[in-house]
């Protein structure tokens, strides 16, 4: 996508008067030519001398309105915004992005305002181009200036695209295939379906709409219906149905809220479920309202070298009149901080994550919290790329540490039920190597170092719970290993050493080969 500030035309090319004698002849057609047919050749002499004059004292105008901008402020107010090339958008959706520009009282002011206007514009997807210039006002109006924008809506508003992913807290690689239909009724809705399946035979078909203006709200109305399947069997006894909705009521840039309803079935295929998890099998229904802040100053998602970024997610369920309801009380945090070290490109990643999830109601200290709902440590997802709460740790398989029980009988596997408390904490060294080949492709070395535990407290198990317990029980790992960055995923090639851990965790020490998406 090109810089908007190169689109951008902070001065651009007055009318001159002989261009609009031109516009004029070729509007009255041959008698206005005839006309000019009489005049002398000195005075086509004296146009032409003055035609080349023209662009050196544009030049020195351009020059000396520089010069101001760099001393002072330069007062200016925009007359009017003129839109051009929207043949189906709608034009408040575009005059919308222009609230600030109209709002300016500088030109300083409003160049930075259509910059902003310039790349929200392009965010919308369903432009082709964006150019935004500023011309004079009227001539009775002086220190006035229209704002133009001209723009080329897409000619292909049907995409699709088909690829293989793995996301954060992901078991395995998912093949995932997508198709959208843009602006369908010029308000920039894009309307898309998407079909997932991954190799650990989850699936998920959707529907979704985004809105970028909703009745006069400034943030994005999303809207998703699913349907959708989690294979848990091998990890801890059952598999996970969902039919819902969900709505996006709220989106910018460091504020999400959005709230779910679903119809839930778990079930247990194999009949071998430990009590805890049968206990929990069948219908219920999830209506949650999730509230997520996030800010992130890291100058990468892949490998920060500095900044530092927080994120802290509330999410409250239960919100439906129904004695199915789950009703739970969550909170999830997630702090990062890079250190630079100002050689060979070295920084120290640092990261804390925590959080609790409980029910509540009448008789909630008796009561179990839903499994879906619980934490699960582990997997192949990268502690780095991971921002958003406890989830991964180097070394330690999925679902593969944590509270766990038996089958039933005559089997000799137990089940990972998950805890209602978790924290993990990580550290990561990453460094240039010293050939040239390597550090020009951002493959870059590291050692790191990771930590983790989770607790249950449902069920009065928090009269139980003691912090000296919960930290002699933590799990460690640490190792070293090569990046291999990318614009879309990285891939660690590591040897990961395990500490410690505890008894029926599913973790090695060895080689191992990673791969995650940035957050």
């Amino acid at each position: 996508m090109a810089n908007p500030e190169e689109e951008l035309d902070m001065n651009p090319p007055n009318r001159e008067p002989q261009e609009e004698e031109e516009e004029v002849e070729e509007l009255n057609g041959e008698e206005e030519e005839d006309d000019y047919e009489g005049e002398d050749d000195d005075d086509t002499e004296s146009k032409s001398q003055t035609r080349e004059g023209r662009p050196s004292v544009d030049r020195i105008k351009a020059e000396s309105l520089f010069r101001r901008m760099r001393a002072a402020p330069v007062p200016v107010r925009v007359h009017d915004v003129i839109i051009k090339g929207n043949e189906k958008t709608k034009d408040h959706i575009i005059e919308a992005e222009l609230e600030a520009a109209r709002e300016a009282t500088t030109l300083q002011e409003l160049l930075e305002a259509s910059r902003v206007a310039n790349s929200n514009l392009r965010a919308l997807d369903i432009f082709d181009s964006v150019n935004i210039t500023l011309d004079s006002g009227p001539p009775e109006l002086p220190g006035t200036t229209n704002v133009v924008i001209e723009l080329v809506e897409s000619k292909s508003p049907l995409t699709g695209q088909i690829g293989v992913y793995t996301k954060a807290q992901a078991r395995s690689s998912s093949l995932e295939a997508s198709l959208k239909y843009k602006n369908i009724f010029g308000y920039g809705d894009i309307w898309d379906g998407s079909i997932v399946h991954g190799y650990d035979n989850s699936a998920e078909v959707a529907l979704g709409m985004y809105l970028p203006r909703f009745r006069g709200l400034s943030t994005p109305f999303t809207s998703r219906l699913y349907l959708s399947t989690q294979d848990w069997l091998k990890f801890s006894s059952y598999k996970e149905r969902s039919l819902g909705l969900s709505l996006g009521l709220l989106s910018s840039k460091y504020h999400e809220l959005v709230y779910t309803i679903a119809w839930r079935n778990l079930i247990d295929p194999s009949r071998a479920a430990s009590v805890s998890i049968r206990r929990q099998l069948g219908h219920s229904l999830f209506s949650a309202l999730k509230y997520t802040f996030k800010y992130d100053q890291r100058n990468s998602y892949l490998r920060p070298t500095s900044g530092y970024a927080f994120i802290s997610t509330s999410q409250i369920g239960g919100l439906a009149p129904d004695s199915r309801s789950l009703r739970f009380l969550k909170q999830e945090i997630d702090l990062r901080y890079a250190v630079p070290f100002g050689f060979y490109n070295a920084a120290l990643n640092f990261g804390v994550s925590g959080g609790v999830s409980f029910p509540w109601g009448s008789g909630y200290q008796n009561r179990p919290s839903s499994v879906p709902e619980r934490f699960f440590l582990g997997g192949n997802s990268l502690p780095l790329c991971s921002l958003g709460g406890p989830s991964a740790l180097w070394g330690f398989k999925t679902r593969g540490l944590g509270p766990n029980e038996p089958r039933r009988k005559g089997d000799n596997e137990r089940d990972f039920v998950g805890g209602d408390a978790a924290v993990t904490a990580f550290a990561d060294l990453s460094f240039d190597l010293p050939v040239r080949w390597l550090r020009e492709r951002g493959i870059h070395g590291h050692v790191f170092a990771s930590a983790g535990n989770m607790a249950k407290l449902s069920e009065n198990e928090f009269r139980n719970f003691t912090a000296p317990k919960f930290l002699d029980t933590f799990r460690t790992s640490v190792g070293a290993g090569i990046v291999l960055p990318t614009s879309v995923f990285r891939m660690e090639l590591n040897y990961c050493h395990i500490l410690k851990k505890q008894e029926h965790d599913k973790a090695r020490s060895g080689v191992c080969v990673t791969f995650s998406a940035s957050s």
